[in-house]
């Protein structure tokens, strides 16, 4: 499954360099100016999780295969986009087929990079970002609710329901309101609601842009960052795009002794994917073998045949059993045979709800 995050934030924030550093590529231009990135580039990268890693070794795995996460650097918006200033809306259509939004926030000083507004306020950036996402929702709704009322009046079922959900949202976003405190009453709204792929609807997570000797603490700005997302249920970050493409540039096996002197252990890519995970309600399991290990992302609260369905549709639609370890007693049992010699290997049904790290084999009949 893994997710697909849309990069957005003003020009000149360090949204490029950050997208070319998580995704190792050079795919976007990164310049000093405005509008450097003109299509939407799209990268995809491997979820690190050192649980497979252990999970391989101990099956002797001949292959070892982790989830994917999609990047989509979308071009920087400027005040007036939903009006088409700027490159306009081309690019407010990308951010609709993301699973959430990344939003890139400068918190950093450098006189030698220009801001579109002149002075470093991510707070007011933010805003500006979400204004004119807030008015390409607007503008989408307005014949969209109208129609659906109409239609409701008549008697339609799937037109009440649209009415319902998107009026909500409509009457959000005309008092300032991102769609993503609509409150759907049920499943059928719930489902309305994403099928209607506001842009505002989307989980956000703010990633704020230090100085690389910031990195560890962040600074004031990044703090006033973090209260605003815990006030609106998102997610923040503290990611440094220069030490990140440092990273990149420098062997695998030195990286981590670089992150240490600069008193970090993780990587802005890991604290990224963990926060998205979060974001989204995202969790892992694994299979196991001789031939691959492999990580699969599913939603948290899944039972077994969803999860199943997460390698294969048929494996949903034939679900009979999962033979089911948990990670730490694979880990320490020393794998399958072990684990199955112990006791630790359960049968588990169709009403098993799939938990994070659960080592996996999936029994169906099709």
């Amino acid at each position: 499954m893994g997710f697909k995050c849309g990069i957005v934030g003003l020009p000149n924030v360090g949204k490029s360099t950050l997208f070319n550093a998580l995704t190792e590529t050079q795919a976007a231009q990164a310049a000093n100016y405005p509008f450097c990135t003109i299509e939407p580039n799209v990268g995809q990268v491997a979820v690190p999780d050192e649980r497979l890693d252990k999970i391989a070794a101990i099956a002797k795995s001949a292959k070892v295969i982790a989830t994917q996460l999609s990047f989509v650097d979308i071009a920087g918006l400027v005040k007036g986009a939903s009006a088409g200033e700027g490159l306009g809306n081309q690019f407010l259509g990308n951010i609709r087929e993301v699973d959430a939004i990344v939003h890139v926030l400068r918190c950093f000083e450098d006189d030698d990079i220009q801001h579109v507004s002149n002075k470093v306020d991510p707070i007011a950036d933010a805003e500006i970002v979400e204004t004119e996402l807030m008015l390409a929702d607007l503008e989408s709704l307005e014949k969209r609710v109208s129609n659906a009322e109409k239609r409701a009046t008549a008697g339609d079922k799937e037109a009440k329901i649209l009415a319902s959900v998107l009026g909500q949202a409509l009457g959000l976003l005309r008092e300032g309101k991102p769609a993503r405190l609509t409150e759907p009453k049920d499943e059928e709204e719930a489902k309305a609601l994403r099928q209607a792929q506001l842009l505002t609807a989307k989980p956000v997570l703010y990633v704020c842009n230090v100085a690389e000797e910031e990195a560890a603490e962040g600074n004031a700005l990044s703090q006033a960052v973090f209260a605003k997302a815990e006030a609106e249920g998102a997610q923040a970050v503290v990611v440094s795009a220069a030490i990140e493409a440092e990273l990149v540039a420098m062997p695998p096996e030195d990286r981590a002794e670089y992150l240490a002197e600069l008193g970090l252990n993780e990587s802005g890519l890991a604290r990224v994917i963990r926060a998205g995970y979060r974001l989204l309600g995202l969790q892992t399991f694994f299979t196991a073998g001789p031939k691959e290990s492999r990580a699969w992302t599913f939603p948290a609260g899944a039972k077994a045949p969803q999860a199943a369905g997460e390698i294969h549709t048929d494996f949903e639609r034939g679900f009979i059993r999962a033979e089911t370890i948990a990670y730490e007693d694979y880990v320490t049992l020393g794998g399958e045979g072990p684990a199955r010699e112990a006791g630790k290997l359960r049968q588990e049904g169709k009403d098993y709800l799939v938990q994070d790290g659960d080592v996996m084999l999936f029994k169906f009949n099709v």
